[in-house]
């Protein structure tokens, strides 16, 4: 719709985790090293946490995607409180089948793989999304696949991925033994005012944009409405885009943000906007950038 009037090749602010996005700040880069260092160090079970749409999705895939020759990965990304029986899930990320199978013959079938990727120098992955919506058992079962060995090899490592409520849920001592097999810890927090000034421009630059589209007052306001939450930060984005669009507007300007935030918190559909009183004024961060 407004790609062309603005100049880009492709979408600078889709809600889509993609990994050619990925703006690396502070905060994912120092997460993105940790990361690298747990999977490269074999680290049994690896835990990335932080609040809805702080990109721990793009993150991970990111981190996969540099790696994906030496790893087989398999993917949940549908946790739910009716989820079932883990090990069937497990079998269907790995494109093993499950149908019919009691849970004796799944993991057997799940041993048997792992050793046959070990056999041929792969190392194996499972990554779990929106890991807080799973029971404490199926977590439990968890830390018995992460016993599987072969001498002193690890066949499987476990990346766990979910909101802070996952943090709260491994405080529970009946999970005492799972927490401490986690190896790599981090929990990704919201971008900083300067961080949120270079993603906005980041994003416009990777989409073949102009990365002063944005005017500095227009990403003081983005900011203020979505506390450095890249999710929320895409959302505000793209609609002043299109709002920009239908007004002919070169540049993206502070009043076009502000009737975006207007329009998007009238209905209270979105959580945009709500800590604007209380939250810490951007200004003085944002001050020292050199636009």
């Amino acid at each position: 719709m407004y790609e062309k009037f603005y100049g880009f090749k492709e979408q600078p602010f889709s809600l889509m985790p993609d990994p050619e996005f990925l703006y690396l700040g502070d905060r994912h880069s120092e997460a993105l090293s940790l990361l690298e260092y747990g999977l490269m160090h074999r680290a049994g079970m690896v835990l990335i946490t932080g609040q809805i749409g702080c990109g721990k999705t793009t993150l991970i895939r990111r981190l996969l995607r540099n790696q994906e020759n030496e790893f087989v990965v398999g993917n949940i990304t549908n946790t739910h409180h009716s989820f079932g029986e883990l090990l069937k899930w497990v079998a269907l990320a790995f494109g093993l089948e499950y149908k019919g199978k009691e849970k004796v013959e799944l993991y057997e079938a799940l041993i048997a793989f792992l050793k046959e990727q070990h056999a041929v120098g792969k190392r194996v992955v499972l990554v779990i999304d929106e890991a807080q919506n799973l029971t404490p058992q199926a977590l439990e079962e968890l830390r018995m696949l992460s016993n599987i060995n072969v001498d002193k090899d690890q066949l499987l490592q476990i990346i766990l991925v979910g909101q802070p409520e996952l943090r709260e849920l491994l405080l529970d001592p009946a999970l005492k033994q799972l927490a401490q097999r986690i190896s790599v810890d981090y929990y990704l927090e919201p971008l900083s005012p300067r961080e949120t000034f270079e993603y906005v421009r980041h994003r416009l630059a990777v989409s073949g944009g102009d990365p002063d589209l944005f005017d500095i007052e227009a990403i003081k306001e983005v900011f203020m409405a979505s506390q450095g939450i890249p999710r929320l930060i895409n959302t505000i984005c793209d609609t002043a885009l299109v709002y920009g669009y239908a007004e002919n507007a070169e540049r993206i300007t502070a009043d076009i943000v502000a009737e975006v935030v207007r329009d998007k918190t009238r209905g209270n559909i979105l959580p945009i906007g709500s800590q604007r009183d209380t939250a810490a004024s951007p200004a003085t961060e944002m001050e020292h950038v050199v636009v």
